[in-house]
């Protein structure tokens, strides 16, 4: 069935290829770096929720990232690009385990944040992340369960790292008092 899927995607029609070629490398990009980096200025002089948002964001994009590496590090499984010889590759090819979508992983951790700190504001991230995901099936790199376990480490990165940050907030306020009238 997952390769019955990724074939399904990845066969979908060229004219979407630039719009998939560019979620999937983005980063690589001059264009994606610039709306990447005006992305986060905005967010930096939005204001103080919006610097706390990227922030945790970036961080628990740093923490999908290394468990992304761990998974793919310790459960070695080939990429379809690897591993099939009919791929439509539309990027470079990967050679490195696809176990878990670090793509996948990063955008969804980032969208977890931004969901949590902005609600329904947050949903274009979701849209963003859910795009990424499907976009490294149609360029050839990443098979849908890579794509969906790599969409799991970074919902959860964002869960962990959000509430992590809301624990360690409370511990550091100061304990309320509590004064009883006679």
């Amino acid at each position: 069935m997952d390769e019955a899927v990724f074939r399904w995607i990845n066969g979908w029609p060229d004219w979407l290829a630039p719009m998939f070629v560019f979620l999937s490398d983005a980063t690589k990009m001059t264009e994606g770096r610039v709306l990447l980096g005006l992305a986060a200025l905005g967010l930096v002089i939005a204001s103080n929720a919006t610097r706390k948002a990227l922030l945790l964001g970036l961080l628990s994009v740093g923490v999908a990232n290394e468990i992304t590496d761990v998974l793919k590090g310790t459960f070695q499984m080939a990429r379809p690009c690897v591993e099939l010889e009919d791929v439509i590759l539309r990027v470079g090819k990967l050679t490195s385990f696809g176990t878990a979508s670090a793509h996948s992983a990063n955008m969804a951790a980032l969208a977890t944040i931004f969901w949590l700190a902005f609600r329904w504001r947050g949903s274009v991230w979701m849209v963003v992340a859910l795009l990424t995901g499907i976009s490294r099936i149609y360029v050839g790199v990443h098979y849908p369960s890579q794509v969906l376990l790599g969409w799991t480490c970074g919902v959860l990165a964002g869960i962990v790292v959000w509430y992590t940050w809301a624990a360690w907030v409370r511990l550091r306020s100061p304990k309320e008092q509590i004064v009883e009238s006679s």
